[in-house]
């Protein structure tokens, strides 16, 4: 009788369950967020009686309706195996653009005089034309995403001081404040605002061939470029959309604030990357989804609001966010099966 050898079966059969294996778990970990965010809603109704009210709820969603464009942007960096620092100061300087080709000379404009309208439009065409110039020296010149991304948030960040002279643009028409202002169902049109692009993009990357391409190029770049896939078109593409996104955050910010300063989005990078982190996108690239990445967004968003009706001074929130990350990270290691890098 002849001996059969089931060992190389056994584990062919080993290798499927295992890789599931490792997907269920950061699929965990994003779902862990929600019983999180129910202890802290909790916790914030037991310490502060204005906590659950619905006008500190919908304070709540709009205040992170901007954070949630941007970190929105940075998954889909992220998901691509890249970097985008620069993301924070795309939100200052394009509606700083926008606004100071719109607002008149005495009240610190260009003296154009646009219709209003077109200041909009300019406001996205600056993210996508800093998403564009990423993406080139990114995919096409193959330079380092994290150098050039610190370089660009350095350079706008410094035109940004430099267009404004460290002064803060009131004068803007109201259209500039809609998204922050204009509510349905009484809820902030930038809270609908996001919701949708967390939808649409959630959809597109679960079911559409593009999202589907995004995730292998995440997960291994020369593999997906073998399969056939477009790495280059779509690598340089998710730098554009996260440039508009960027920008669409500032707008939102000047709504809810009321104006623009020179520091617009400054540091707001750090809050994004642990957003994004803890709501289980991998720096690894490949992992993670946007339903995990609004969760990070809201848990951020109740920290804070939470904190700051306890009156506890902003360093340490900005603290604890560090924390946040740290452990995350730590979190993420034994989930994902490999360090993050």
């Amino acid at each position: 009788m002849t001996e059969t050898n089931t060992e190389p079966a056994t584990r062919h059969q080993a290798a499927p369950v295992a890789a599931a294996r490792r997907r269920h778990l950061p699929r965990l970990r994003e779902l862990a967020l929600l019983p999180a965010l129910g202890v802290l809603l909790v916790v914030g109704g037991l310490v502060n009686d204005r906590f659950l009210t619905t006008d500190n709820l919908i304070s709540i969603l709009g205040a992170s309706a901007a954070l949630a464009l941007v970190v929105l942007g940075e998954s889909l960096v992220l998901i691509s195996g890249k970097f985008d620092l620069s993301l924070e100061s795309t939100v200052g300087i394009a509606p700083v653009l926008g606004a100071m080709l719109v607002i008149p000379a005495l009240a610190a404009g260009f003296g154009t005089e646009l219709p209003t309208p077109v200041g909009l439009l300019v406001i996205v065409l600056v993210g996508a034309v800093i998403g564009t110039f990423n993406g080139f020296l990114i995919v096409k010149l193959q330079l380092n995403a994290f150098i050039v991304t610190l370089a660009m948030l350095i350079v706008l960040r410094g035109l940004l001081v430099g267009l404004t002279e460290g002064k803060t643009l009131f004068e803007m028409p109201d259209a500039f404040f809609a998204l922050a202002t204009e509510t349905f169902l009484g809820l902030p049109a930038s809270v609908w605002l996001a919701a949708a692009a967390y939808a649409i993009t959630g959809f597109v990357l679960r079911y559409h061939r593009v999202g589907r391409a995004l995730y292998a190029i995440g997960g291994n770049r020369e593999a997906a470029r073998a399969a056939g896939i477009r790495v280059d078109r779509i690598s340089w593409l998710v730098f554009v959309v996260a440039g508009v996104l960027a920008s669409l955050g500032g707008l939102v910010m000047t709504g809810y604030v009321g104006a623009i300063n020179a520091n617009q989005g400054d540091g707001m990078i750090f809050t994004v990357f642990a957003a994004a982190v803890i709501g289980g996108i991998s720096l690894d690239g490949g992992r993670g989804t946007m339903f995990g990445a609004l969760t990070g967004v809201l848990l951020l968003a109740v920290v804070e609001n939470l904190l700051t009706l306890a009156q506890v001074p902003s360093f340490w929130i900005q603290a604890l966010y560090g924390g946040i990350i740290l452990v995350a990270l730590m979190i993420a290691r034994f989930t994902g099966g490999k360090p993050q890098t």
